[in-house]
C-alpha cells in the first residue's frame, strides 16, 4: 500500500494579491521540497478532480453553494479579482482552484475506502477550515475536510469518522458545519485568542476544543493530545480520519504565536497513525490547511508526509 499525494495546478493558480500569506508560492515550496529530499518518490502523484455539487451541498447550504458558483463563474468569464472579506479575495482563477481542493478531498477518500491507498495528502489551495455551512472566510471558500468527511458518512456509508485540526486557528467553519453530528468527532486544539476569536467553548458534543495560550511550545501540545485527543479518539473509534493538517503552529510562523517544530508535526502524525491503525485499518485522509512561512512549511508537510508514507 501506498499515500497518495493529490494535487493540481489550478490550485497554484488562485492570488489572493501581492503581500497575500496565502499565496500560490505555498504550493511550490512543497513540492520542491519533496523532490530536493526523494520523498516524492514514495508517493503516488495524483491529479485532483473537480468536485461534484452533490458532495459540497453535503457540508454547505445548498443555496450558498449555487451563489458562490455562480459569483466565481463570472468572475472567471469576466476577468475580474472581487474581495469577499478583508482577508479572502476571488480572482479569474479561484473558481478552478476552490473545485480542484474540495474534489481532492473526496478523490482521496474515495480512493483511501476502495483500498488503493493506504491514506493520502492534499497539497491544495485555498484552505477550507473557516469556510462555514453559509459563508467565505478567513482565506477558505468551500470546507474540503467536512465535504469529505460528509462523503464518507452520506456517500460512503461509514457509522463514525473523526475530523483532527491542528492549524493554528480554530476551525470554526468546520465547527459549524460538523457540530451536533454524532457521526463526527472533532478534535483540535488552536492559539486563543487569536482570529476568528471563537472555539473557547464548544457548541456541541461530538468536539473537542483545545485553547492553547500564546508561545505554548511542543512538549505542552503533546501532552495535550495525549492526555485529551487520545482518550476521546480511543473512545469513539473512528473508522477513519480526516486531518486539517494546518503548519501555522510552526514557531518560525509569523501569523500566530505558537512555537511547534517539524519533529513536533511527525510525532502527532505517529500518533494519529497508530490510532488509524487500531481502529480502521490506517484510513487517513490529510488536507493542507494554514502554513505561510515557506521554508517552515515545507519542512513540515514533509514530516507528516514522511509518517504517512511509512505506515
Amino acid at each position: 500500500m501506498s499515500t497518495a499525494f493529490y494535487t493540481h495546478r489550478d490550485c497554484a493558480l488562485h492570488d489572493m494579491g501581492p503581500g497575500h500569506p496565502e499565496s500560490p508560492a505555498r504550493l511550490a515550496a512543497i513540492e520542491d521540497h519533496l523532490r530536493s529530499t526523494g520523498l516524492d518518490a514514495a508517493l503516488q502523484w495524483r491529479e485532483a478532480p473537480v468536485v461534484p455539487e452533490s458532495a459540497l451541498v453535503r457540508a454547505h447550504e445548498a443555496g450558498h453553494v449555487q451563489r458562490l458558483t455562480a459569483l466565481l463563474k463570472r468572475l472567471q468569464d469576466e476577468h475580474e479579482t472581487l474581495a469577499l472579506d478583508p482577508d479572502t479575495t476571488a480572482c479569474p482563477h479561484t473558481a478552478a482552484a476552490v473545485a480542484r481542493a474540495a474534489g481532492a478531498a473526496v478523490a482521496a477518500t474515495d480512493a483511501v475506502l476502495d483500498g488503493e491507498v493506504t491514506n493520502a495528502f492534499c497539497s491544495v489551495r485555498p484552505p477550507g477550515h473557516h469556510a462555514t455551512r453559509g459563508g467565505v472566510m478567513g482565506f477558505c471558500f468551500f470546507n474540503q475536510v467536512a465535504v469529505a468527511a460528509r462523503h464518507a458518512v452520506e456517500a460512503r456509508g461509514l457509522d463514525r469518522v473523526a475530523i483532527i485540526d491542528f492549524d493554528v486557528h480554530h476551525g470554526n467553519g468546520t465547527e459549524d458545519i460538523v457540530a451536533g453530528d454524532g457521526r463526527i468527532l472533532m478534535c483540535s486544539f488552536f492559539q486563543h485568542p487569536l482570529y476568528p476569536y471563537s472555539g473557547a467553548v464548544p457548541s456541541a458534543g461530538n468536539l473537542l476544543n483545545v485553547p492553547v495560550a500564546p508561545y505554548t511550545r511542543g512538549p505542552a501540545i503533546r501532552d495535550l493530545v495525549q492526555q485529551q485527543w487520545v482518550p476521546r479518539l480511543e473512545a469513539f473509534a473512528p473508522q477513519m480520519l480526516f486531518i486539517s493538517a494546518g503548519f501555522d503552529a510552526h514557531r518560525d510562523d509569523g501569523l500566530a504565536q505558537l512555537g511547534l517544530l517539524e519533529d513536533d508535526y511527525a510525532w502527532i502524525t505517529e500518533q494519529l497513525v497508530a490510532l488509524a491503525e487500531r481502529h480502521c485499518s490506517g484510513r487517513i485522509v490529510s488536507c493542507l490547511e494554514g502554513g505561510y512561512n515557506l521554508a517552515a512549511l515545507a519542512r513540515s508537510v514533509a514530516a507528516h508526509v514522511g509518517v504517512l508514507c511509512r505506515s
